[in-house]
């Protein structure tokens, strides 16, 4: 799927300052912490988004997967808008969700392309979550889409986490993007004890570690961009 260094383009030759391309999305989510708008939430997946097809828009027939990503940042924008203008609307709510299950499965699609799903660990984590689900969730919740939400989203997070965590690549790559995974589940799990069981003290976390999600994801796939534009094996275990 990669292409090798010497057909690269470089969009960036100061390839010392590359990472610090970085420092625009986590301004973007300190604007979006400090309340600025929906525009500076969107922020840290739009940025994605941009700076992956700078990198990737000559070879995104070759790096399919890349799409993949693109399509889960554009889903988490549409889901995010969403749930910030849910206003008590389940409707909105239940549509918010169905978008981020299609990002989860985006997510997934990418690393399904570049391994495999780890299924002791996607049974362990499963378990976890459908007790969690179940002693949790499903008492608080008496709507039956809710409900069914719910669950359909809880089973597409397990699968993208074990997905992530069989993918083959550098270790740098395949950690940075597994722990980008995880922060986005670990944030979901805060915003389903918050609105199903009104569990609120840890709802500052919600957004510092959705927004560090996406930026660690983005940083994952530059550091697959960049090895490769350096000619290295991105699979080296």
């Amino acid at each position: 799927m990669m292409m090798q260094g010497r057909f690269r383009i470089n969009p960036f030759p100061h390839l010392d300052f590359f990472y610090l391309w970085l420092i625009i999305p986590f301004i973007l989510a300190i604007l979006a912490l400090m309340h600025f708008g929906f525009v500076f939430n969107s922020g840290t997946a739009a940025f994605g988004i941009i700076l992956l097809l700078i990198l990737y828009y000559k070879e995104l027939r070759q790096n399919k997967d890349i799409l993949m990503i693109i399509a889960a940042f554009v889903f988490s924008i549409v889901g995010d808008w969403f749930l910030s203008n849910k206003q008590g609307d389940t409707g909105r709510f239940v549509s918010g969700i169905v978008f981020f299950f299609f990002a989860h499965v985006g997510y997934l699609w990418f690393a399904l392309l570049n391994g495999k799903v780890q299924w002791r660990f996607f049974f362990i984590l499963f378990a976890g979550y459908l007790l969690f689900f179940f002693v949790k969730l499903y008492p608080s919740i008496d709507h039956p889409i809710l409900i069914w939400a719910a669950l359909g989203y809880l089973v597409i997070s397990c699968f993208s986490l074990a997905a992530a965590a069989g993918i083959r690549a550098n270790p740098l790559t395949k950690w940075a993007y597994i722990f980008g995974i995880f922060l986005i589940l670990f944030s979901d799990t805060i915003i389903a004890y918050k609105e199903f069981v009104g569990f609120e003290e840890l709802n500052f976390l919600i957004l510092p570690t959705y927004y560090i999600a996406h930026i660690t994801i983005v940083f994952s796939l530059m550091k697959r961009w960049l090895l490769t534009y350096m000619g290295t094996s991105e699979i080296t275990e």
